[in-house]
């Protein structure tokens, strides 16, 4: 008798051809593309972590929205994060997050947490290009941008 399982899918929505992948070359170009696409009713509401999934000439192959929680934090389970990345294939993550409080200096929260992931993302030979955090304004910080990543 064969055994039943579930199959575990990870899906692109929008079909968007692989030659029109929009590519990042430095935190403006992730910042533009992420902003953009940001929920304008709720940056100024609730936290959002989301991570930007990137092939090896750092395409975006999409942005998966991890995480939505409250006015001061939100959750990330790196074994739910890890999974959607190795799922896609992902040589290369940009991480990002909103501050409702329009505040742009990262916590230590978020400087343990990038290092937790930048930890785990050596194992699979993951890059991580930047962690952006971003205001309801537009405004940005840039991990990279100011030596800290």
């Amino acid at each position: 008798m064969k055994a039943q399982v579930n199959e575990i899918k990870i899906s692109y929505k929008g079909g968007l051809k692989s030659s029109m992948w929009k590519k990042i070359s430095n935190s403006q170009d992730a910042a533009k593309l992420l902003f953009e696409g940001w929920d304008k009713d709720t940056i100024a509401i609730q936290e959002t972590f989301k991570v930007v999934l990137l092939n090896n000439s750092n395409r975006v192959k999409g942005v998966y929205q991890h995480s939505q929680g409250g006015i001061t934090g939100t959750l990330i389970d790196l074994r739910i994060l890890f999974a959607v990345i190795l799922k896609s294939l992902s040589v290369a993550i940009i991480l990002t997050h909103n501050h409702p409080s329009g505040k742009l200096q990262p916590s230590d929260a978020d400087k343990k947490l990038t290092n937790k992931i930048k930890k785990a993302s050596k194992l699979f030979d993951i890059t991580i290009l930047d962690h952006l955090i971003f205001a309801p304004n537009g405004g940005y910080y840039s991990f990279s941008d100011n030596g800290i990543l």
